[in-house]
């Protein structure tokens, strides 16, 4: 029996999450869930699993919480510190932490401090402070479970395995929307075709990101951190189908491969139930219906913020930090309709460009750049 806390309950991945605990209702005791605003979603979650406390950032909806949770014995947290709260409070074996963006950072390490093990689907944590978490992960003798279903797949084709023995590693990419059009017709794309991803449902921030390929891009700087790996040992592929979801080649040849239906329940379910796989009701891989599993090169000229990610891994220390905050702020203003899809890369590169970057930051030189790249885009000229 693990008892989890989950943050960002309320979304794409918080969501999935719960799905798997309502598969084993007896083994993962819910002790606490955060949510941004989605106050009545939160609401449902905290009446059916009875967490100990919530945690939501819109505080407005704090009183109506304790209106209709007090009366339950459930503490309701509410503020900008509120997730920080929440983790100090809550006594949990496990902090699943699927919230999206820099947000995500200071509950990372809050929970690391805490003793926690994390299962970790917030790339930025480690994208901001890769070194800072890692040290701190050592420090405390915790876990950093991986949720993403690339990382995931990398870990489990690395069980056993000495890192000595490892060539490269291969993160798949589904392309995303565009991967067939032209850089002319790119730049009449809109909010509502970028967030129509081929393959995966995922929340708005990161299925633009997919579209623009720096999702991948921070994948690739989560990897670095993760699995110990330089930058030029980790390649992208393009696989549309979405079934092999990252590959791990050894230095005597021999390339593993972790392959499933894309659905974020199976890593999600590992993470939560490691080291032992449990039995799920999950649709089979069914290889000779699929036919063809197809393998492609990025094009790195139609979509640029992967090499923005190679450079600012690179570069190091403030940089990607600063290269993840100047991509919030683009891809929001993107789905404000206020800049072109295509400038989204445009601004990240010209907020990189102007960065002077600290090579060995503490967490405060790493919040402190993360703001200055916010504010940069915020008053820049668009």
């Amino acid at each position: 029996m693990k008892r989890i806390l989950i943050l960002g309950s309320t979304g794409s991945i918080g969501t999935s999450t719960l799905d798997v605990v309502d598969h084993f209702p007896d083994r993962f005791p819910v002790a606490g869930l955060s949510a941004g605003k989605n106050a009545g979603l939160l609401l449902e979650q905290a009446k059916r699993y009875r967490p100990g406390a919530v945690a939501i950032g819109d505080p407005v909806a704090v009183p109506a919480l304790k209106s209709a949770l007090t009366p339950l014995g459930i503490r309701v947290f509410g503020g900008p510190d509120a997730v920080l709260e929440l983790i100090e409070e809550t006594a949990a074996d496990l902090t699943v932490n699927a919230l999206v963006g820099a947000a995500g950072l200071l509950p990372t390490m809050k929970a690391i401090e805490r003793g926690m093990d994390v299962a970790l689907a917030n790339k930025e944590s480690l994208v901001m402070a890769g070194a800072l978490v890692m040290e701190r992960v050592r420090e405390r003798g915790v876990r950093l479970l991986p949720v993403d279903s690339e990382h995931s797949a990398i870990w489990q084709c690395l069980a056993g395995s000495d890192h000595p023995a490892i060539r490269r590693l291969m993160l798949t990419a589904s392309g995303g929307p565009f991967v067939d059009w032209s850089a002319e017709r790119m730049a009449s794309i809109t909010p509502k075709d970028a967030l129509d991803h081929p393959t995966w449902n995922m929340g708005p921030k990161v299925t633009v990101d997919s579209a623009t390929m720096m999702n991948k891009g921070l994948e690739i700087i989560e990897a670095h951190w993760l699995f110990d790996m330089a930058p030029d040992h980790i390649q992208v592929v393009v696989h549309r189908q979405s079934i092999v979801h990252s590959l791990v080649e050894f230095v005597d040849g021999s390339t593993l491969a972790q392959l499933s239906p894309p659905d974020m329940r199976l890593p999600i379910q590992l993470a939560l139930t490691y080291p032992e796989r449990w039995p799920r009701q999950a649709t089979p891989l069914d290889l000779a219906a699929l036919g063809t599993l197809s393998f492609e090169s990025p094009d790195r000229k139609r979509f640029p913020c992967l090499n923005l990610a190679y450079q600012a891994l690179g570069i190091g220390g403030t940089m990607p930090a600063v290269l993840n905050a100047a991509n919030e702020v683009a891809v929001r203003a993107f789905l404000d309709e206020r800049i072109p899809f295509t400038r989204i890369a445009e601004l990240n590169e010209r907020t990189m460009a102007r960065h002077e970057v600290i090579a060995h930051p503490g967490l405060e030189d790493i919040l402190k750049a993360d703001r200055w790249a916010s504010e940069e885009l915020v008053i820049g000229d668009w």
